[in-house]
């Protein structure tokens, strides 16, 4: 089962996007998506992120650790701002925006952490109908209070990895 929209089979990698903080990431944050990009690599998926620090970095970090490709979109159109880990930086001049393209090139979303550009990622996944593993998340509540249907949040990396490879029936 690929999402809709994929082009990807079971022959072709996976592009998994990681999402999450920034500047704002913590440490905790950033060493959980070090070892989702590593595990990924592992796997032989293509990580895609936003190509700039905190938990884009780290998971770009653990992907090239571990021999894989790490593609970056970067918000503004200078390469030199992307991250020293990626593979491949694409400088799309989109600002916030290059967070739909960031989601709809990936099969898949990983978020790790919590912030306003990690929400609009991971609502524009379950949008279309990519897989998404949140770890370390923020709780998204509907109007009368209650928890809102949201994609499973898990304990680990290794947890959120296997989730997404199941749902994309690998």
């Amino acid at each position: 089962m690929t999402p809709a929209g994929s082009t990807g089979s079971p022959r072709q990698p996976a592009y998994v996007a990681v999402v999450g903080p920034g500047d704002e990431a913590t440490a905790e944050d950033c060493a959980v998506a070090r070892r989702v990009g590593r595990l990924l690599a592992e796997r032989g998926a293509i990580l895609v992120c936003g190509g700039l620090g905190g938990v884009m970095q780290a998971a770009a970090e653990g992907t090239r650790a571990r021999g894989g490709t790490a593609v970056g979109l970067l918000p503004g159109r200078d390469r030199a701002a992307g991250n020293p880990a990626l593979s491949i930086i694409l400088p799309t001049g989109l600002g916030e925006l290059r967070n739909g393209l960031v989601v709809g090139v990936s099969d898949a979303v990983i978020a790790v952490g919590g912030s306003w550009g990690t929400q609009s990622e991971i609502a524009l996944a379950m949008r279309s109908a990519r897989p998404v593993a949140i770890i370390n998340g923020w709780p998204v509540r509907i109007p009368d209070g209650s928890p809102a249907s949201a994609p499973p949040s898990v304990a680990s990396a290794e947890a959120a990895v296997s989730a997404i490879f199941t749902a994309l029936g690998r």
